[in-house]
């Protein structure tokens, strides 16, 4: 490879990095601060996705550019490989977007003596909108913190058990089940937490953002209790002593 060709296929290349960049970074933002807030970025495998789809759209956009790049071409051939890539690119790119949009937490779900974050995935949409205004998450809120009924006679309580068991959804998945998490549920919640302090004595190292935070509120860790989250990583909710959630604390909880 020459020298010109070299210089001019790097030019081009570090033109399309550039761009890919910015793209990438609004992207980026996008997905942290409104799909995936804390924790859920971390809890439900946001933060891998993101990765995988930043580094198709940054490097490989770019590289392909750089290979393809050449001073000799005509003008109307250059464009046309330049378009080539982009219309590649873009469609990479939106397959990687609309993969994190399915893969989107929507609930955190109190189930007995866990929390469960469910997805896109795990329900159909026609169900979220049969529930109630105040049941319905927002993407500009993130997931929604939502409670379980009880089932309202013994045939509806068989019918789940044996779904679930024969694979199918447990009362997590079944938004018909979900009421809000109000300071009733969270009660009730915190009757089934763990006190804290067995959570700090395997996790030493969370304990100096605890103790922040019970410094900030002027709160008795005593009071202070953890709730395990079910998702693609250990994390676990600390709640107060109204069983409201104050912060998420990465960790096995069990």
């Amino acid at each position: 490879m020459s020298v010109p060709r070299i210089r001019f296929a790097l030019k081009m290349a570090g033109i399309h990095f550039l761009g890919s960049t910015v793209i990438a970074t609004i992207i980026s933002a996008f997905v942290i601060w409104i799909i995936y807030p804390f924790p859920y970025l971390y809890i439900s495998g946001g933060l891998a996705l993101l990765l995988l789809v930043v580094s198709v759209d940054v490097v490989c956009g770019p590289l392909l550019t750089l290979v393809l790049s050449n001073p000799a071409k005509r003008r109307s051939e250059i464009w046309r490989d330049l378009g080539l890539v982009v219309v590649l690119q873009c469609a990479a790119l939106g397959y990687g977007i609309w993969t994190i949009w399915e893969a989107r937490p929507l609930f955190l779900v109190h189930e007995v003596d866990r929390f469960k974050v469910i997805t896109a995935q795990n329900i159909d949409s026609i169900e979220i909108k049969k529930l109630p205004l105040s049941l319905r998450p927002s993407i500009w809120s993130g997931p929604l913190t939502v409670s379980i009924r009880d089932p309202q006679n013994e045939e509806e309580r068989q019918r789940v058990l044996f779904e679930s068991l024969e694979g199918g959804r447990d009362y997590a998945e079944r938004p018909d089940f979900y009421i809000s998490y109000d300071s009733e549920a969270a009660l009730k919640a915190l009757g089934r937490a763990i006190p804290l302090q067995y959570f700090l004595e395997k996790k030493p190292d969370q304990r100096k953002e605890i103790e922040r935070l019970i410094s900030e509120k002027k709160a008795d860790i005593s009071h202070w209790k953890y709730i395990p989250i079910i998702g693609r990583n250990d994390w676990v909710a600390v709640v107060n002593g109204q069983g409201l959630v104050e912060t998420f604390l990465p960790g096995d909880g069990f």
